[in-house]
């Protein structure tokens, strides 16, 4: 391993700059992306908004029980969004990733298959919560390298064309977690395909948390899976959620599943041995608060104009302290909730615990592969979006200081 500028008087001072930080009891997160107080105020309106008014324009009284598949208006307007007739959404509560849990499952439980090993395409580095869900219901998991376009799709074709037992692919097409790589038109087109060449059973997951979550007006579009799929004719093979939960209240939000008439008819049957309906009351406020996709729009830039500055801290600490050196490489997302980070190889480990010691805490990494496993040793997801802009700061120059520190150690070994 051969370290631009690496010597010893380089080491000494940044052993001794990091002993310095053990003794400043500091105390700092950056593990996960939460939207901060201020942004959560934005959506303070929505208590009392009814005002008494609990009817909605189509006449449900949203404080009783039914509606199983949500709020026609808000059906609508996700549909609008989406571009999926009403039949073809269910609106829930909060929680999208319970939405894609259920569906996975029930796509899953209808998929004939015989017991046998069933195998799902994760592209890394990716979202940790997606790994989890398919460990839970014993799917194997298969990474594929995710790219500046989206996954590399020779590869996921090839894989498909090869094993019969693959039955699925997870996507987070704009902005992805964590590189914020939006997913090019090509590749939107050939996951809508993918179906038709699967052995057996295929799913798309399409989980498009951040749709809305561009930093600037210039952040590149996301092509419609819908269309594409409807082109394909595999609309029934692609289930799309998403959700407020950075939208307005992490924890009292509205989810959504869009996917295929006919399958959704099934999956909500399914839905109702478990419960009567969803919380239309919350349906409703969100639906006062943000009636149509241009109050979304107004709403979602209010939100970009407290978090844009968060990454420009870190995207400027990085390029001050390690542009132009060999401590490695970043994504500049034009979205989303994170930055992605790869260390040299062998090192991302040393990093976050470097950072930990210190009173930093960052996501495990590892986190960002199935099973936890970097093949590299590389990726550190990073998630400047909760703490305040002063200890985004200084989170920022202490894990810069951390891969500096790795990286020189690596090199004296």
């Amino acid at each position: 391993m051969t370290i631009a500028h690496s010597n010893n008087d380089d080491l000494q001072a940044l052993e001794e700059s990091y002993k310095a930080l053990t003794e400043l009891g500091l105390d700092l997160d950056l593990t996960r992306g939460k939207p901060a107080p201020e942004q959560l105020a934005l959506s303070d309106s929505l208590d009392g908004i009814l005002q008494g008014n609990y009817r909605s324009d189509s006449g449900v009284d949203v404080r009783n029980y039914g509606e199983l598949m949500g709020l026609f208006e808000l059906r609508e307007l996700f549909g609008e969004l989406f571009d999926l007739h009403p039949n073809e959404v269910l609106v829930g509560g909060n929680s999208s990733l319970s939405l894609m849990y259920l569906a996975l499952e029930y796509a899953l439980q209808h998929s004939n298959n015989d017991g046998g090993v069933r195998r799902f395409l994760c592209p890394a580095p990716g979202y940790d919560r997606h790994f989890s869900v398919c460990e839970r219901l014993d799917l194997e998991m298969i990474s594929v390298p995710l790219n500046d376009n989206g996954p590399d799709m020779d590869v996921v074709e090839s894989l498909l064309a090869e094993d019969g037992t693959i039955c699925g692919i997870w996507c987070v097409p704009r902005f992805s977690n964590p590189t914020g790589c939006v997913y090019s038109d090509d590749t939107v087109a050939r996951i809508a395909r993918l179906p038709q060449h699967a052995s057996g059973p295929f799913t798309v997951m399409w989980d498009n948390a951040y749709a809305v979550h561009a930093l600037t007006p210039e952040a590149p579009a996301l092509a419609s899976i819908s269309k594409a799929a409807r082109e394909a004719g595999t609309l029934a093979s692609v289930l799309q959620f998403g959700s407020t939960s950075k939208v307005t209240f992490a924890g009292a939000g509205v989810a959504f599943l869009g996917a295929d008439a006919d399958w959704l008819s099934g999956f909500a049957k399914h839905l109702s041995f478990r419960t009567i309906g969803p919380d239309k009351v919350n349906q409703l406020r969100h639906l006062r608060f943000l009636p149509d996709a241009q109050a979304i729009e107004a709403h979602m830039a209010r939100q970009a104009a407290l978090i844009k500055p968060k990454f420009e801290a870190v995207l400027q600490v990085l390029e001050k302290e390690l542009a132009g050196q060999e401590f490695g490489q970043w994504t500049t997302p034009q979205g989303g909730y994170f930055i992605s980070f790869d260390t040299l190889p062998g090192l991302a480990k040393d990093v976050v615990a470097l950072a930990a010691a210190v009173g930093v805490k960052l996501t495990p990494a590892g986190a960002t592969y199935p099973y936890g496993q970097d093949p590299t040793d590389s990726n550190i997801r990073l998630a400047p979006t909760y703490p305040c802009l002063e200890d985004v700061e200084r989170c920022a120059q202490v894990f810069a200081l951390c891969v500096k520190l790795a990286t020189l150690r690596a090199a004296q070994n």
